[in-house]
C-alpha cells in the first residue's frame, strides 16, 4: 500500500461571513478564510505522523484554484439578531510527531465566545488523544472564529479549518 495520500503539511484558517442569504454568508466566510477557490472535502480528525504545521500563507501559496483540498472544518450559521456564534478546531499534538498521530476536534456553539470555544475544542482534542494513547499530548492549540449576528438578522457564518496539503 502506498502512502501517497497521507497529508504532509497542514495549516489553520478561519473567517466570518455576512450576507442576506445563508449560502452567501458561508461563501463570505470562506473568502475571509482565503479558501473560497478550492473544492473542499471535509474529513475526520487525525493529524498524521510527520505532518508539519505551517503558516497559512505558505500553504495557500502551494495551492491552485480548483484544487480538491481536504479539511477538518467547523462551521456554524445564524440569522437570529444578537446571537453569538463560534466555530473552532482544536488539535492535540503528540510528543513524537515522527511516529504518533494527533487528534483534531471540531466544535461549534451558540453563545460561547472565542476564548471559551477555543478552549473547549482543545479540551476535546486532548481527551480524544489521551483516551487512545493513555498519554498527555505535548501541546494543544486551536483556531477559532466568533461573531455576533447583526441587529437586522443578516445571515452570519463562522468557520474554522485545518487544511491539509498532500505534498
Amino acid at each position: 500500500m502506498t502512502r501517497t495520500f497521507v497529508p504532509k503539511r497542514v495549516f489553520f484558517t478561519c473567517g466570518v461571513g455576512r450576507d442576506s442569504e445563508y449560502l452567501g454568508s458561508f461563501e463570505m466566510a470562506l473568502r475571509a478564510a482565503k479558501i473560497e477557490c478550492y473544492n473542499l472535502v471535509t474529513v475526520s480528525s487525525i493529524l498524521p505522523p510527520k505532518c508539519r504545521i505551517i503558516k497559512r500563507e505558505e500553504g495557500l501559496a502551494d495551492l491552485e484554484p480548483g484544487s480538491v483540498v481536504f479539511t477538518v472544518m467547523s462551521r456554524i450559521a445564524s440569522n437570529e439578531p444578537h446571537r453569538r456564534i463560534s466555530a473552532s478546531v482544536g488539535v492535540a499534538i503528540p510528543e513524537n510527531m515522527e511516529k504518533q498521530w494527533g487528534y483534531f476536534a471540531e466544535h461549534h456553539a451558540f453563545g460561547d465566545g472565542k476564548e471559551k470555544a477555543g478552549q473547549y475544542a482543545e479540551h476535546l482534542a486532548y481527551n480524544m488523544y489521551q483516551s487512545i494513547t493513555d498519554k498527555i499530548p505535548e501541546k494543544t492549540l486551536n483556531i477559532t472564529e466568533s461573531a455576533v449576528v447583526d441587529e437586522d438578522g443578516t445571515w452570519t457564518t463562522t468557520i474554522a479549518a485545518a487544511v491539509f496539503l498532500m505534498e
